[in-house]
């Protein structure tokens, strides 16, 4: 495990299987998954105090998604990568506020 987020954090994915894969599909699986848990615990009547870290949980690990596309992004340069870097800040606003 602490090796996927090292890799990741060194720049050693390629940036097209970090963007793509791990942040705009896992990442948003994982958020998705955790604002529709969140919502039927709302539905449940649960107090928003255990709602709300629920919903908000997977926000460390898309910011961390997040860097990593900017770190591996920086390393490459060009219009594909500030692409991705703009890509990735979009994601993560949507993914925070959604």
């Amino acid at each position: 495990m602490t090796d996927f987020f090292r890799t990741r954090w060194r720049g050693e994915v390629p940036p097209d299987r970090l963007f793509w894969r791990d942040m705009l599909i896992v990442g948003t699986i994982l958020s998705i998954a955790s604002s529709a848990l969140a919502l039927i615990l709302l539905g449940l009547k649960l107090p928003l105090w255990l709602v709300l870290p629920v919903h908000f949980l997977p926000v460390p690990y898309n910011i961390f998604l997040t860097i990593a596309v900017w770190r591996t992004a920086e390393k490459s340069g060009g219009l594909k990568a500030q692409l991705m870097m703009l890509g990735s800040a979009l994601w993560l606003i949507a993914t925070v506020v959604v």
